[in-house]
């Protein structure tokens, strides 16, 4: 090993000593004065003057020193450098020219003989010699550093950076620095810069890169996305390249999110699931939530769940007076409890309280301690079954649990004259071919005709509001984490049917819409997202397997274990007997759905909710089938039922 390298590697070990720096500096601004004297002089030896040495060099060397003192520039770390120290060094140097020629004009005037040898043109030609030198041996000094200790070759990664703009360029920086990378070459469609260089690194198009060749010769073995403003389809398209060409890919967080306002290799993230929707995020009015639920007692059921958790969250953000949280789950409220507490100071201080109770949702006499007792002003209604092939196994659960939770709730609503009922539905309410579908279908049917029958009868009281989405990505039990938890063990990913598909959301669009509904509805209405193409399942297993760097089939196999009980093979968000209507925002919609006449069926429901473990499970689900005409079971038991079912409602 060098004493160069050996060198280096201590300085790795430990920054460099700011006095050694301030040294070096020094030395480098008399060096500076030797070659400013010899340009000042054509370098003709019988110019120069010793007095130019004697008397230029201790006193420049004195005010550079002071002016480096007052400036700081020799603080900075120097395999670190930036544009930040070298705007350091050029005040030091101007500070310290401005001085040296109020000090030269003012023993000039005292007629001071020893200053007589320095001149003002002297002090410009060496503050533009020093200046250039300081500058160029701070990158030097950071080119040997890296050149001496980074990581063997073969231990880099060399990768591409989508993107050739400020951020682009921050990126290759944090990269290099981290000795973890080599950048082989930026990534950018504007011509204006295609085929030229950014600090010695090409600047390619995406359609040159693209080619299994290139990346072979090159090494190249990761993919980072640079570019702040980037569309969702345009990132989605950029992923999806890369995958298919066996590229890892990661991105940069936005810039709220760096520390200290420095981006830094360890930052850059994994893609998230999100980025593979390939949509753009839908955004609703927060303020209008905020002003809606501010000051008010707002109940949330299924609150330890994944999205009555963030419903919680959400609430503390708009300053609720209260928050009632209900859920039968003993160690979900007890994690959520500590959540919110780390949450509260943070977000709204002590203004807002809060009650956990835990409760089931059917158990009328609980229910209604709870509403008597704290009067909500506004009811998020999360708790529900929601697996399908558990509820195929479990019909009665489904009935008690999703239906007659949901009456009992929405009835204690008008008893206690709560403004606004919200209850969250699914996508498989829709058409259902599975009992946990049905079970809601015939919820949502229940709250909506008891609000039309408030109207009828003119009634002045709750406001009942449905809102439908498709499956939310990262809540419990969704493919998402099983997926996860599948790769992470080696395989296999487990996909039920090659052609299954389903629309995708986030937890935080999912909750903004419940939430949104509760601001904008006037009762009676579905409503129900845009949300872009449904995504295939196996492409999503096979994208995730590469975000992980492994290789489908190859590293994790993919197996088909069948549809399960009652699972469709795609779902819909309205049935081809209903329209839309649109809302003041363009992402949501409302479904217009048959009416139901109420009093037949809360008799329906009633005498089904006593008969419930009367009846066996293929009579309880034929009552549903009777309710919901089209439950049309699929790859299930029950589907024996279809061919023979009365029809309650058409």
């Amino acid at each position: 090993m060098t004493l160069g390298k050996l060198f280096f590697l201590r300085l790795k070990r430990n920054f460099v000593s700011r006095w050694l720096v301030l040294g070096i500096d020094i030395f480098l601004v008399s060096c500076s004065i030797l070659l400013a004297i010899g340009v000042r002089a054509n370098f003709k030896l019988e110019r120069i003057s010793g007095y130019d040495v004697y008397f230029a060099l201790p006193t420049i060397v004195f005010v550079y020193s002071i002016a480096f003192f007052i400036h700081k520039s020799y603080f900075g770390i120097i395999r670190h450098t930036s544009i930040a120290d070298i705007w350091r060094i050029l005040k030091a140097n101007t500070f310290a020219v401005f001085a040296l020629t109020f000090i030269v004009t003012a023993a000039d005037y005292f007629n001071y003989y020893y200053l007589q040898y320095i001149s003002i043109s002297f002090l410009i030609i060496h503050f533009l010699i020093a200046t250039f030198v300081l500058v160029v041996s701070r990158f030097i000094f950071k080119t040997a550093y890296f050149e001496l200790t980074e990581s063997k070759q073969s231990l880099r990664k060399n990768v591409l950076v989508y993107g050739a703009g400020k951020l682009g360029l921050l990126t290759h920086h944090s990269l290099t620095q981290s000795g973890l990378y080599k950048v082989i070459g930026f990534v950018d469609d504007n011509r204006s810069i295609k085929g030229k260089s950014i600090e010695g690194i090409p600047v390619y198009s995406s359609k040159e890169v693209l080619d299994s060749a290139f990346l072979k010769k090159k090494g190249i073995v990761e993919a980072i996305i640079s570019i702040q403003k980037i569309k969702p389809q345009r990132k989605r398209e950029i992923i999806d390249q890369c995958l298919a060409l066996n590229l890892s890919v990661k991105t940069i967080p936005p810039v709220d999110q760096w520390i200290n306002g420095e981006l830094t290799a360890g930052q850059i993230k994994e893609v998230k699931i999100e980025d593979l929707l390939g949509r753009e995020a839908i955004r609703l009015g927060k303020g209008k939530i905020r002003k809606e639920l501010e000051g008010k007692v707002i109940m949330i059921t299924g609150a330890a769940g994944s999205i009555g958790r963030e419903l919680v969250i959400q609430s503390l953000y708009c300053a609720g007076r209260k928050l009632i949280l209900v859920d039968q789950s003993e160690t979900g409220l007890f994690e959520l409890e500590h959540e919110i507490i780390g949450l509260m100071d943070k977000v709204v201080g002590a203004k807002t309280d809060y009650q956990i109770h835990i409760a089931d949702v059917s158990n009328e006499q609980a229910m209604n301690e709870i509403f008597s007792k704290h009067s909500p002003n506004i009811v998020f209604h999360a708790a529900a079954y929601k697996h399908v092939p558990l509820m195929e196994q479990n019909p009665r659960e489904a009935l008690r649990c999703n239906i007659k939770g949901t009456k009992i709730l929405a009835d204690l609503s008008v008893k206690y004259k709560i403004a606004k009922f919200v209850m969250v539905s699914t996508d498989k309410a829709v058409n259902p071919t599975n009992v946990m579908g049905a079970s809601k279908r015939i919820a949502e049917m229940y709250v909506q005709s008891l609000d039309m029958h408030l109207k009828k009868q003119g009634l002045e009281s709750t406001q009942f509001i449905t809102t439908r989405f498709g499956n939310v990505l990262g809540s419990n039990g969704s493919v998402i984490p099983l997926f996860k938890k599948q790769i992470s063990q080696g395989g296999p990913i487990t996909v039920t049917h090659p052609d299954i598909t389903r629309y995708f959301m986030t937890i935080p669009e999912a909750c903004q819409l419940v939430m949104e509904a509760g601001v904008m509805g006037l009762g009676g209405e579905i409503f129900i997202f845009d949300m872009g193409e449904s995504v295939k399942i196996i492409d999503l297993a096979r994208k995730m397997i590469k975000l992980s760097g492994l290789s489908p089939d190859t590293d994790i196999k993919i197996e088909y274990t069948g549809l399960r009980d009652g699972e469709k093979l795609y779902e819909e968000l309205l049935n081809n007997k209903e329209t839309t209507v649109p809302t003041h925002h363009p992402k949501i919609m409302i479904a217009q759905v048959r009416n139901v006449d109420h009093g037949m069926l809360k008799a329906e429901l009633e005498r089904a909710i006593e008969l419930n473990y009367q009846l066996n499970e293929f009579e309880m689900v034929r009552v549903m089938k009777k309710l919901v005409p089209e439950f049309v079971s699929n790859s299930s038991k029950f589907e024996l039922l279809d061919n023979n079912k009365d029809v309650l409602y058409q």
